[in-house]
């Protein structure tokens, strides 16, 4: 590698009046934020019967629950795929979170096994499918057989192969960098509010989350088949506890994803005008590979304007699917993009990361680290 002599980045921090006559027009709309809950099985199809529990209820109680205490917020519209003890198709839920253009989508479940594993557990998309996650994915999936004209629904596919799971993923793929930042509230809730055992955030290709165009989820809520769990899920109190960990998480998740995009451009942090950072860095130039922090992801079309994004300028965006993705900073010199995503930390975008782009397509960072001559 090439020995380049030290430069100067100077970073000039700009100040923003925080009072303009044409603040309206930049408001966030008022649109309500739309949570389809989807409680898992139904009717004919009672889901597993661990210890004698049926999955089928015990998911409908904490559906409604954590839609109760969604539609207390005035802001956010709660749409189900099932209120009552129907069974509803698989493609028939996705078709609903999709007619709602929903912001999110939460299929609630619980699990078994024939020993006595015990634990919660979410899932967003994936072709992850080795082990037990195949075989969740396996159990999920086997719904279909009990809809008409399976077949013409689902093209074919064999919930017992592995290489049928693996093609399902491709349509939600867009959306599941915001799906896991929602699993892992939940799980996090699960432990530290809910206090439960937690088997962690994992990935699957899993049919009622294949064809809706948001983020996604599935939540596991514990094993009806462990002699203390499956109780405990059987009881109001458990129930209650297992909601508002699902509902706390899907507000935290609404808040970060608000914050993340800005709603005006009031609110912006005065600066000194001799606030100045100097930095003072090696360049590390991978040539043919450009970089960014993506800084947001969100379904709203934004203007790429510094009072949009807490300040920052050099904005650019994407479109993925109905998802608009925000990003910071391009470069071709590693060195500098992690000294934008730093400077992205600090405006609040805890959650930025950087991207690799070559040839107009993104790549894995690690693989153009790896692959580009430097």
């Amino acid at each position: 590698m090439q020995t380049k002599r030290n430069y100067i980045i100077v970073f000039l921090v700009l100040t923003f009046i925080t009072s303009l006559t044409w603040v309206s027009p930049l408001q966030a709309q008022d649109e309500k934020f739309v949570v389809v809950l989807d409680a898992g099985h139904g009717g004919g199809d009672p889901g597993n019967m661990g210890n004698g529990f049926k999955e089928k209820n015990i998911a409908l109680k904490v559906t409604l629950e954590v839609g109760k205490e969604l539609e207390k917020i005035k802001d956010i519209k709660v749409i189900y795929t099932r209120k009552t003890d129907v069974f509803i198709e698989l493609h028939e839920r996705a078709n609903i979170a999709n007619k709602a253009d929903a912001d999110l989508f939460v299929s609630i479940h619980c699990n078994a096994h024939h020993s006595q594993a015990s634990g919660t557990e979410t899932f967003v998309l994936g072709e992850k499918n080795t082990g037990r996650n195949f075989e969740v994915a396996k159990r999920e999936n086997e719904v279909i057989f009990l809809e008409d004209n399976y077949e013409q629904h689902y093209e074919g596919f064999n919930p017992s192969s592995p290489e049928s799971t693996i093609a399902i993923g491709i349509e939600q793929e867009v959306y599941v960098e915001q799906s896991i930042v929602l699993a892992r509230k939940i799980e996090d809730n699960f432990i530290n509010n809910a206090k439960r055992k937690s088997r962690g955030l994992k990935q699957a290709s899993l049919l009622v989350i294949r064809n809706t165009y948001m983020p996604s989820v599935l939540v596991e809520l514990g094993f009806l088949s462990n002699n203390k769990e499956g109780p405990y899920l059987n009881s109001k109190s458990g129930q209650s506890k297992m909601a508002k960990a699902i509902k706390d998480a899907i507000l935290a998740y609404k808040e970060e994803i608000d914050q993340n995009v800005g709603k005006s451009i009031m609110g912006i942090e005065k600066v000194d005008d001799d606030t100045v950072e100097v930095l003072e860095t090696m360049p590390l130039i991978y040539e043919d590979v450009t970089f960014k922090v993506q800084i947001a992801a969100s379904s709203r079309d934004l203007a790429a304007k510094p009072y949009n994004f807490k300040g920052l300028s050099d904005i650019s965006k994407a479109k993925v699917g109905k998802l608009y993705k925000y990003f910071y900073g391009s470069t071709s010199d590693y060195n500098k993009v992690k000294q934008l995503q730093e400077e992205a930390k600090s405006k609040g975008y805890t959650s930025s990361f950087v991207v690799a782009y070559k040839n107009g397509e993104q790549i894995d960072v690690a693989e153009a680290l790896k692959s580009a001559t430097n």
